[in-house]
């Protein structure tokens, strides 16, 4: 594997305490991420270069190899700086993590935060994939989704898919809005524009009976906010998950050593026994089985 591909070497560079120790000549691993950040925001993760992060801090390529190994180890840090947005603002503007009426406000905060991050940053959208080495600011953002959908009676693997669904609901919408702008870059032509000029492909289309007839009757006069839309019908489908959890737990809500009957719990985690003469009872026999 090639030394820029090391992915152990990519974590070291992003857990390592400080990356700004030792800088060398004015040069810091910091300062390196920033003017890369900043190149990125204006032109995309194709207009980054290792050449170009020296030239706007003033020092050549050569020099910048010395505290990172290449881009792609560049572009990590990138990613997980800029996390640090959303990681560290994770408790503002949500409801109450991890309560059965409280999930879904801060779910749906921490996905606005993230829609907002990538808008700011849209490159993020440009390199995504499944093998980005994560750092302490991307886990700490995923730690704080877990813990909104915590408590709330889906499985750690439910926890999980739960968070992932939405993550990657926003990666979607964010990818296409850095599509439409880099095409918007590279053409000078809006969208809008662009589409308003394919009369030769709106001839054609009285051929398709739905589609003529959500055309003529204005369904793409005023068009849906596709972010808005799309994070509500995903959070509805969430809740509906929450639910069904709720009514097992009902359904099943009886002492697991006596086999009784329980009311459930109004908070906290729920109860397994129905007495503390029954949870001894289980703890003993679980002493005998090791024993």
């Amino acid at each position: 594997m090639a030394f820029e591909e090391d992915p152990d070497r990519t974590v070291e560079l992003l857990w390592r305490g400080s990356r700004d120790a030792a800088p060398r000549q004015g040069l810091s691993v910091g300062a390196i991420v920033r003017a890369a950040v900043e190149i990125a925001d204006a032109d995309g993760v194709e207009g980054l270069s290792m050449r170009r992060v020296g030239e706007r801090l003033g020092f050549t390529s050569m020099s910048l190899y010395r505290h990172v190994p290449g881009k792609a180890q560049l572009i990590d840090l990138m990613c997980d700086t800029v996390m640090g947005d959303v990681a560290t603002s994770g408790t503002d503007g949500g409801g109450a993590a991890g309560t059965p009426h409280g999930w879904r406000e801060a779910l749906e905060g921490w996905a606005r935060r993230c829609w907002a991050l990538c808008r700011r940053h849209p490159w993020l959208a440009e390199v995504r994939g499944t093998r980005h080495v994560p750092g302490p600011n991307s886990v700490a953002q995923f730690e704080y989704a877990l813990g909104t959908v915590a408590g709330i009676g889906l499985k750690p693997a439910e926890m999980v898919a739960v968070v992932g669904l939405v993550g990657r609901f926003v990666d979607s919408e964010a990818a296409r809005a850095a599509e439409v702008a880099r095409a918007e870059r590279h053409t000078g032509v809006s969208e809008e524009e662009w589409w308003g000029a394919r009369e030769s492909l709106y001839e054609k289309l009285h051929l398709y009976p739905t589609l003529t007839h959500v055309w003529e009757a204005g369904g793409y006069d005023e068009p849906e906010d596709s972010f808005e839309f799309g994070l509500r019908r995903v959070l509805d489908g969430i809740e509906v998950l929450v639910r069904e959890r709720d009514e097992k737990r009902d359904e099943s809500a009886s002492c697991a050593t006596c086999g009784t009957g329980m009311d459930r719990a109004e908070t906290g985690r729920p109860r397994a026994y129905c007495s503390r003469a029954c949870q001894q009872r289980a703890y003993r026999r679980r002493r005998r089985s090791t024993s």
